[in-house]
């Protein structure tokens, strides 16, 4: 009688264990949903502003069309782009690099460097690098977290079973992780 409550005790633990490993496995992936979905706010946030900077730009330097098409080129490529972060990491990159080269205009235009619409657009591009950054801050910590409940010993025996699976970071390069400096 004792042997069969003992291992009906064990049972009970491990299916216990089971629910709660699955559980956290569970809410580790919700966030790093919800972490995805706030980078993806901010970079639409971003490639909504870049229309009004081009055309700010426009009106000032008409004849800058290279730089002004490399632009539009990132932000249609961004906008193309697969929802994975690595996809996503780099048409970033890539959008960052065009937006560089379009605030470096304002050095060369002194009425575009004046322009109230031109900096208030460089305001809101920086402060949304700076949001983006930390969404991806969150994001890869999140990741993280989960990656390693996944790795867990004994987590790591019925994860793949149900088919919890590595995610990937969302590495920006060395130049893209700072703002554009957007001071005259």
């Amino acid at each position: 009688m004792w042997v069969l409550i003992a291992i009906l005790a064990v049972v009970v633990l491990i299916v216990l264990y089971l629910i709660i490993a699955y559980n956290g496995l569970i809410r580790r992936r919700n966030q790093i949903e919800n972490a995805w979905s706030q980078i993806d706010v901010q970079l639409k946030r971003r490639l909504d502003l870049i229309p009004n900077l081009v055309e700010t730009v426009k009106a000032y330097a008409a004849h800058e069309r290279e730089t002004l098409e490399a632009v539009i080129q990132a932000r249609n490529a961004a906008i193309a782009a697969p929802d994975t972060p690595e996809a996503q990491g780099q048409a970033q990159n890539q959008l960052t690099g065009a937006l560089r080269q379009i605030f470096a205009l304002g050095e060369a235009y002194p009425d575009l460097k004046a322009n109230q619409n031109f900096l208030a657009l460089q305001e809101e591009l920086t402060a949304t690098e700076d949001r983006v950054a930390y969404s991806r801050q969150f994001y890869n910590d999140s990741v993280l977290s989960y990656n390693n409940k996944l790795q867990q010993f004994p987590t790591v025996f019925f994860a793949n079973m149900l088919n919890f699976e590595r995610r990937e970071y969302f590495e920006a390069d060395e130049a893209a992780q700072t703002a554009p400096d957007v001071r005259f």
